[in-house]
């Protein structure tokens, strides 16, 4: 790679970073409102939300009577043949019936073994369980945003550290190369330099692309169109939150964890479905009643005409005797569903709490290499101040220059990683405890 191309790479590098810089600024909240808003899987569950709040009603539990409109006409054409009591025989043709009638009824269910009171706690327990899949859901997107927003800075921030490692391989060859012409430095040295330029002009424009997927995930998320689109934020470093406390967090989520208290949820509702079944072994009772109309005509009948008009009502009360024990199987089972809920909420109780500790470890492992990489890049760029001062005056390898250039850029490196790896410790505790709504708040 020449020096006109390099130089035009950074040309169109540097314009592709301000082009993006010309967009309007979007802070941390309003990537969390737009995304809230607008992402398809969010607006999903809070569809299926809407169902289970519509499902839990009075009538859908069976508490309200079912009322019935029904109404018929008929006609008959056929032979009749009678015989009376002298044995005389008569023979009717093309005889024509018809009749008419017209009858609206009421059945109300009064008891039925409490099922209908368990199936209304069933349909409650489902409709917060369709709050709390939501929540879930946003939740989980809410953690997804903050971390491809901060891997956007992340990445920003390694690629700024990069161009200005290409600026001080530049000054190195600027440096060779005067020194060159004066017959000061080998020919060898300045294709060194060179080359050595070049390499980091590869690792700048594969930086770039690492950038251009941190956006396009982020739009992704934000549902932003086209996906591409260049993102500005207001943000340039990863933004810490004070030191968290595992004893608090653990309080937290035993509190507020969405999962767990999902869990608690799916187990009340498996007792609801045992009720349910149990309500079997009870009679039930029922109440009919109906105001009706019927009109029929007869060719040959000594009625040939009659009408009825009124209401008609009773009660009927029933119980099941025996349908080959499939009650009782069904309650066996339900009594092993709420066991396996028992025990899947406890799994999922041990599994929170070991996340948690292992989180909990890196968080603070990782606040403590923030705090030596903070020291150790001042060493770095004081290594690198001396190194390039030596190398000006001649008394200095370039390999010597390099070694300290590659340094600095090393401390600087693992000080964002260690930022990072913090922030997304912090996220996974955020969410974990419940309260990754706090970067709403902020």
């Amino acid at each position: 790679m020449d020096n006109k191309t390099t130089i035009f790479l950074l040309f169109l590098l540097n314009f592709g970073i301000g082009s993006a810089q010309n967009n309007q600024p979007i802070h941390l909240k309003e990537c969390l409102r737009i995304g809230i808003e607008k992402n398809y899987g969010i607006q999903i569950a809070r569809n299926e939300e809407e169902i289970s709040r519509n499902n839990n009603t009075l009538g859908n539990a069976g508490f309200l009577p079912s009322i019935d409109l029904s109404g018929g006409a008929s006609s008959t054409d056929k032979k009749v043949k009678r015989v009376s009591e002298g044995e005389e025989e008569e023979t009717f043709h093309n005889v024509n019936d018809k009749g008419i009638n017209a009858e609206i009824g009421l059945t109300w269910t009064i008891f039925d073994g409490m099922k209908m009171q368990a199936s209304r706690s069933k349909l409650r327990e489902l409709e917060t369980i369709g709050q709390l899949n939501t929540r879930i859901s946003i939740e989980g997107l809410m953690s997804e945003i903050v971390v491809a927003y901060n891997n956007h800075i992340f990445q920003l921030q390694k690629l700024r550290n990069m161009e200005a490692s290409v600026n001080l391989s530049k000054e190195r060859v600027r440096i060779v190369k005067a020194r060159y012409q004066i017959g000061a430095m080998s020919h060898l040295e300045l294709k060194q330099a060179q080359v050595d330029l070049n390499s980091d002009m590869s690792k700048y424009i594969t930086q770039k692309e690492a950038l251009s997927h941190a956006t396009v995930n982020l739009n992704k998320l934000l549902t932003n169109e086209p996906v591409d689109a260049p993102l500005t934020l207001t943000d340039s470093i990863i933004s810490l939150l004070p030191n968290m406390d595992l004893e608090t967090l653990r309080r937290e989520a035993e509190r507020s964890n969405a999962d767990l208290m999902l869990a608690a949820s799916n187990r009340k509702l498996t007792r609801q479905e045992l009720r349910i079944v149990r309500s079997e072994y009870y009679p039930y009772l029922r109440v009919n009643a109906g105001y009706g109309y019927d009109k029929s005509l007869s060719e040959i009948s000594s009625t040939r005409e009659s009408r009825k008009l009124g209401f008609d009502y009773g009660v009927t009360i029933g119980m099941n005797l025996f349908n080959g024990l499939d009650t009782r199987r069904k309650a066996r089972n339900s009594r092993i569903e709420i066991d396996n809920a028992e025990l899947a909420e406890k799994n999922i109780q041990l599994e929170l709490d070991a996340l948690l500790s292992s989180l909990y470890l890196s968080y603070t492992n990782n606040l403590e290499l923030k705090e030596m990489e903070n020291q150790n890049l001042v060493i770095a760029q004081e290594y690198y101040d001396t190194a390039i001062d030596k190398y000006k005056l001649g008394s200095l390898s370039g390999l010597e220059l390099r070694e300290a250039q590659v340094s600095l850029l090393d401390a600087e490196e693992r000080l964002l990683l260690s930022e990072y790896n913090i922030k997304l410790c912090e996220v996974s505790l955020k969410q974990i405890s419940g309260k990754i709504g706090e970067y709403l708040e902020e």
